[in-house]
């Protein structure tokens, strides 16, 4: 196999199908996903013995237990894929939306109407249900996808690209429009991300490992986000109990996932009632604990905190604790050590909340909620490709919509420029 000369057609094709595929009704994309979903059902045992190879291989190659549980397509994340599927169906359309409209003196009339980006190349690691996400998300935001999961998967991906390849012909949609690289190999990702005249956007999702290899030997804008360090700022005179609960969920219910807290703020003047509790909590639940002088000299069992510990995404259940003695010292810390991707404050000071709504320079920011709501579906975008902590062109979890730009309409009658 000439790898680079596959995944060149492969660019070549895809840039073809995103024509047809941006002038497709909503009715036409719907058919396609929803398709996907019946074939899901229909061929769900074929789809689990092409996934049961990868999970083998990596069980031969010790992955841990987390690994290998993110690898399976367990007849649980079956359902959820093809719930997900019915779901991005009936989300609204963005494409062809008119999003503003304005009358100039000469009487021009001057709009902004979506339309896809075009052809994205979607690289990606371990979890294959994200192949069927990303594919439905970019039928029905008109873009044709180019997908390159990681080795682990490959059967798996191969396998759901097939089926969604099947759901396109079913409409005589071009099946070029969801296309699964068919090589582990590196410089099958190298060669994709050279296609800039032909790929308009490259999407990682994975490990900071993988996103900065993107970045670094892309051609092609990336959106991307490094990594989750994720702060809560517990303010004085917050709802200790509010607080209790939102942190002791932003850390331990998923600790391995990008909006995870990772630093936990504590203003000094509810310090000494607040800490003692909620480590105690913490530490029934298994968290690792690390602290600045001041935390430690109220709760001595606290580790000493590093340096290296701010800053830090640990995906596991450590946190590193400081007490602050105000606003202005917590909004520092995080400036200085925020990925941009979440942060929280917990208060009842409505004017400091709308401070730290102002300030944080992170794609969510949230008021006494846990840092686990930064998601796309949870945000109530219906289903999300990724989160962007890159200001350019979204900010934040990607939906349908960030998947469109926008092009001027103008109307005339005639009008010249003098």
């Amino acid at each position: 196999m000439d790898i680079p000369e596959v995944v060149r057609q492969m660019a070549r094709d895809a840039k073809d199908a995103a024509r047809v595929l941006g002038t497709l009704s909503r009715t036409v994309k719907d058919q396609v996903i929803l398709r996907m979903a019946e074939l899901l059902q229909e061929r769900q045992a074929a789809v689990q013995a092409e996934n049961a190879r990868d999970v083998d291989a990596a069980r031969q190659q010790d992955h841990p237990a987390a690994f290998i549980d993110r690898l399976t397509l367990s007849d649980k994340v079956m359902a959820a894929m093809v719930q997900g599927l019915k779901e991005v169906a009936a989300l609204p359309d963005p494409v062809g939306a008119v999003t503003s409209m304005w009358v100039r003196p000469n009487g021009l009339l001057v709009g902004r109407q979506r339309i896809p980006l075009g052809v994205i190349g979607f690289i990606y690691e371990s979890r294959p249900n994200v192949t069927v996400d990303a594919a439905a998300l970019c039928v029905k935001s008109g873009n044709a996808v180019i997908l390159k999961g990681g080795k682990e998967a490959l059967h798996s991906n191969l396998a759901l690209a097939a089926l969604m390849q099947e759901a396109l012909a079913a409409v005589q949609a071009p099946a070029a429009a969801i296309q699964a690289i068919p090589s582990v190999a590196r410089e099958a990702t190298l060669e994709l991300l050279k296609q800039d005249e032909l790929v308009d956007l490259i999407i990682p999702r994975g490990g900071e490992g993988l996103i900065r290899f993107v970045a670094e030997h892309s051609r092609i804008p990336v959106l991307k986000h490094y990594k989750g360090v994720c702060h809560i700022f517990v303010d004085q005179g917050a709802d200790l109990d509010l607080a209790e609960t939102v942190c002791f969920n932003a850390k331990v219910q998923r600790p391995g996932v990008c909006n995870a807290m990772e630093t936990l703020l504590v203003h000094e003047a509810a310090a000494r009632e607040f800490l003692p509790r909620m480590n105690r909590r913490f530490r029934d639940a298994g968290v690792d604990l690390r602290g600045c002088p001041r935390t430690r000299e109220i709760d001595p069992e606290v580790k000493p905190a590093k340096e290296s510990d701010w800053g830090y995404e640990f995906l596991d259940l450590i946190l590193a604790v400081k007490v602050v003695p105000d606003l202005d010292a917590a909004l520092d810390h995080i400036a200085r050590y925020s990925s941009n991707h979440t942060e929280a404050i917990i208060t009842r000071d409505y004017a400091r909340a709308q401070r730290f709504l102002r300030e944080v320079d992170s794609s969510v920011v949230l008021v006494n909620a846990s840092t686990r709501f930064n998601d796309g579906g949870e945000l109530g975008l219906g289903a999300e490709i990724g989160i962007n902590t890159s200001k350019l062109h979204a900010f934040g979890p990607m939906g349908l919509e960030e998947l469109t730009t926008t092009k001027f309409i103008v109307y005339g009658s005639g009008q010249i420029r003098t």
